[in-house]
């Protein structure tokens, strides 16, 4: 039974019923607690409002054994979603197939003059990463790597991770705790603890080849996680005072891991405090990058040796 199927006939079986039980559902469809889980959680998506009972014997119910209000949108509101469509192009974000349906639908719920107010807005507007010579909404080709929704379906349901990643010619792996996913100079990363080596890193999503839920008996505590990534702290070797001119640079872009603190309340002065690894080649010609692009309006109050001599190094080629 194909899943979109499997779906529908859950839903007309739970909206049947009082109440129901998580069992109840895996017997019935024979299919595993997770899978079972799933489909509630998207039957929930699809706007029925099912409600959880906590406790030992606990399940769900339907509000009144009938789905939600059919939502209106006004015409402000239609334009709002259809411009967020077209500022994400390019950007591979997961879930784009859902993406393109949901952008089909808005355009064949409306009526001919709104149809024309957006083709409009789609030929005039133009954002980062946009085709000039093709500015249409439902071209979407800015597929992600196919691991990314993968990721996300898992850490959904558990952040204690087992992954395989493929490093150059050579497959590791490891168990890893979750922490963040986020996209950065055009790449997905992933930041999870490594549980055995017990320390913090940055994986490309691009490198993993397989993801599976780690077993419970050999997990580590979140709460013993975090405690021993605030201990691996490293201590901030660059100090900076940035300028009205380098804030603007910096919230064009930045790192993840670098944040400011505005000193005035103007915010036209802003400290910048952070770590640089020096051993690491690759990670001081990304700093000294991100310093260049900052541009001059920067006042260093601290700055490791090997980054400050690299800049000067830049500064001198041009």
């Amino acid at each position: 039974m194909k899943k979109v199927e499997r779906v529908n006939i859950i839903m007309r079986y739970i909206n049947n019923r009082s109440r129901f039980t998580i069992s109840e559902i895996m017997q019935e469809f024979n299919i595993s607690r997770s899978t079972a889980i799933r489909d509630i959680k998207e039957i929930e998506a699809m706007g029925m409002p099912l409600v959880a009972e906590v406790g030992r014997d606990g399940g769900y119910f339907v509000m009144n054994n009938s789905v939600l209000p059919t939502v209106r949108f006004t015409d402000n509101e239609i334009k709002a979603l259809f411009l967020a469509f077209m500022a994400t192009r390019n950007q591979q974000l997961p879930y784009l197939k859902s993406r393109h349906s949901l952008a089909e639908k808005l355009l064949g719920l409306i009526s001919e003059n709104q149809q024309d107010d957006l083709m409009l807005l789609n030929q005039i507007l133009l954002f980062e990463g946009t085709n000039p010579n093709n500015p249409d909404l439902l071209d979407l080709s800015d597929l992600p790597h196919p691991m990314l929704e993968q990721l996300i379906q898992h850490i959904l349901m558990d952040s204690y991770l087992w992954i395989t990643v493929q490093e150059g010619e050579e497959c590791k792996s490891y168990p890893i705790y979750l922490l963040h996913i986020y996209r950065e100079k055009s790449y997905w990363l992933m930041e999870g603890f490594h549980l055995e080596e017990e320390k913090t890193q940055i994986i490309p999503v691009d490198q993993l080849t397989d993801i599976r839920t780690y077993p419970v008996k050999h997990r580590m505590s979140r709460k013993k996680i975090l405690e021993k990534q605030r201990s691996q702290k490293e201590e901030i070797n660059l100090m900076l005072e940035l300028g009205p001119k380098a804030i603007a640079q910096f919230k064009k872009y930045h790192p993840l891991t670098v944040s400011i603190s505005y000193t005035n309340p103007y915010q036209t002065r802003a400290r910048l405090n952070t770590f640089v690894d020096v051993r690491k080649e690759e990670e001081v010609n990304e700093m000294v990058n991100w310093l260049l692009f900052l541009g001059v309006d920067v006042e260093v109050k601290e700055i490791p040796g090997e980054v400050l001599e690299r800049v000067r190094e830049r500064t001198m080629m041009w």
